[in-house]
């Protein structure tokens, strides 16, 4: 098989990041030939300029277009791409030099039209990014969902590191408007259309995550704010999995009353729970600030997550509402 990757990356207001990525992107070990297609998605502060820097180092694609939200600005640029499998990357992303060599190697190996890889932390990330990251990734919040080996079988790709062929991409018409919630939206009809999908667990790239413990609960927010609604779209994927955060949230506010009133039999799981994500944290970061900053984290994501998910809940399954109607700030014109 003769696979030409091209890889797809939207980005908005963000040149900095830009020239990171193409800084790494300049040193992959991969021999063959390949190439980037960069779509400015109607951005004030332009990326064109940093992009001119790797012309002479890079077969790079410069677009700029009106803001459509990054869903439509990546099938922008899988529509103007030459390759026949394109990789999908966020713009706050670092990638390792044999990415490239990963991916073949898999794809040759046992092809799927539809992979992604994990994320994982770069050691001059902050303590904060390296907390969030490990919030987002551990097998213990999120059971691995985002990259765990463990996660294997019918694996949801995330477009921060996600590759879809030219023929998947065809059949789909690529990614939705909604946003966040178009990368599982786009894998569970893809599994509809007969696609298979995986996890390539070599293939990981360092998820820089330029965010604020603010920015971040709103992030994990609309997660929530979008799962009840792709749960409407697709009813056979709803999960008992996906009200865990938010019954985490109210189990926290039972246990606290029930402290207050004598009794520590519900905070005691809480306790040993925090524990663990710190004795985890701590290890894996080898950092024990790290460990207690992913304490936090937890907390924002599982708070930030089950506001969201009751709220959506409620709008989309009990008040019937229609999800552009009911959250219009989720969704690209």
């Amino acid at each position: 098989m003769n696979l030409y990757f091209s890889f797809i990356i939207p980005v908005f207001n963000r040149p900095d990041e830009i020239k990171e990525l193409l800084d790494s992107l300049s040193k992959q070990s991969y021999p063959k030939d390949y190439e980037i297609v960069i779509i400015e998605d109607g951005s004030d502060i332009s990326s064109e300029e940093v992009v001119s820097e790797f012309s002479n180092q890079l077969n790079i694609s410069y677009y700029y277009k009106s803001n459509t939200g990054p869903g439509d600005s990546r099938n922008y640029g899988m529509k103007r791409a030459h390759g026949n499998y394109y990789l999908v990357l966020d713009s706050d992303c670092i990638i390792p030099p044999n990415y490239l060599k990963e991916v073949e190697n898999s794809l040759l190996e046992n092809y799927v039209d539809c992979f992604g890889g994990p994320d994982a932390a770069h050691e001059s990330f902050s303590n904060v990014q390296k907390a969030i990251n490990y919030s987002m990734t551990s097998f213990l919040t999120t059971g691995g969902i985002r990259g765990g080996k463990k996660s294997v079988n019918k694996f949801q790709p995330r477009s921060f590191n996600m590759g879809i062929s030219k023929k998947a991409f065809e059949a789909t018409n690529g990614f939705g408007k909604i946003h966040p919630g178009e990368d599982p939206d786009l894998t569970i009809r893809l599994w509809k259309a007969g696609f298979e999908t995986k996890l390539i667990q070599e293939a990981f790239v360092y998820h820089k995550r330029r965010i604020s413990w603010n920015k971040f609960k709103v992030q994990v927010r609309k997660f929530g704010l979008t799962r009840p609604i792709l749960n409407s779209w697709h009813p056979e994927t709803r999960k008992i999995t996906f009200w865990f955060p938010s019954l985490f949230m109210l189990g926290s506010g039972l246990a606290l009353i029930g402290a207050l009133l004598g009794n520590w039999f519900l905070m005691f799981f809480y306790v040993i729970y925090f524990l663990l994500i710190f004795i985890d944290s701590t290890i894996k970061n080898k950092n024990i600030y790290i460990g207690l900053l992913s304490i936090y984290a937890v907390v924002v994501q599982f708070y930030g997550y089950g506001t969201g998910f009751i709220k959506s809940t409620f709008y989309i399954d009990v008040l019937k509402k229609e999800p552009e109607m009911a959250f219009p700030k989720l969704f690209f014109k």
